[in-house]
């Protein structure tokens, strides 16, 4: 089910307590010189595509929330971003209307990794209200973490930004956005002694071309294997959730 393109009687016949609310959030940022500004936008909407085409009755999609948190972006430029404060409040205003209205399962489904501290702190914020409610948050790409490492190529193995898994995966969604002439590596310095720790710093101050990772092993084929993986877990993750007892 896909709530734009349903009426209201139709959502009021909906089943809330044998539904999940899909809510698919991403951004749109500069993604270094070969991938377009809305990759994580067209990647996040791919994956819960593919989750509502596998459970069409039992998972209601929204329609992606594709402004996040991406200050940190700001300095290349190419970026629209909402201030933390900002996101955290417009993600409490989407969950919490179909809270109201007796969903009882909700899984927001993250595409950008700005959004990791905004989600989980907008579902702090929910939890105290709706302790009977079933309310979740994850990045697609750690619900299939292990599944990506494995397929992946090149020495990282998990998500960097316009890297190997997301130059593939829109190399397999849409070609006709990569730049290919304009691909390059950018691996991050390896400090094995700083594992484990938060280093606050924008993308500028990290890279000189705007990503993290090795794109020149993009392909296709791996960015459809990739996409399979993220839809197969997210699956997996939904009819879990969907059998889960609710909280009392």
């Amino acid at each position: 089910m896909r709530f734009q393109d349903m009426t209201f009687p139709d959502l009021r016949a909906v089943k809330r307590d044998a539904t999940l609310v899909l809510a698919p959030i991403a951004a749109c940022e500069q993604h270094s010189r070969h991938l377009p500004t809305f990759t994580d936008t067209l990647l996040v909407s791919a994956v819960a595509e593919g989750v509502e085409q596998r459970l069409p009755a039992q998972v209601l999609l929204l329609p992606t929330l594709w402004f996040g948190a991406s200050h940190h972006h700001l300095r290349f430029g190419a970026t629209l971003s909402a201030h933390v404060d900002t996101h955290v409040a417009m993600l409490c205003d989407l969950v919490q209307p179909l809270l109201d209205d007796g969903y009882e399962r909700v899984l927001i489904l993250n595409g950008h990794g700005g959004n990791i501290d905004t989600m989980q702190t907008a579902l702090r914020r929910l939890q105290p209200k709706y302790t009977n409610k079933q309310v979740t948050a994850a990045s697609y790409w750690d619900l299939a973490a292990n599944e990506l490492a494995g397929l992946a190529e090149g020495p990282r193995k998990s998500m960097g930004h316009a890297c190997e898994f997301e130059t593939s995966m829109i190399l397999a969604l849409r070609p006709d956005l990569v730049r290919k002439e304009k691909i390059q590596n950018d691996p991050p310095p390896p400090e094995p002694a700083l594992r484990g720790l938060y280093l606050s710093e924008d993308m500028h101050q990290r890279t000189d071309h705007g990503a993290v990772g090795y794109p020149e092993l993009a392909t296709p084929e791996k960015g459809r294997q990739f996409l399979q993986a993220a839809i197969e877990r997210t699956v997996e993750v939904v009819q879990t959730l969907l059998q889960r007892r609710l909280p009392s």
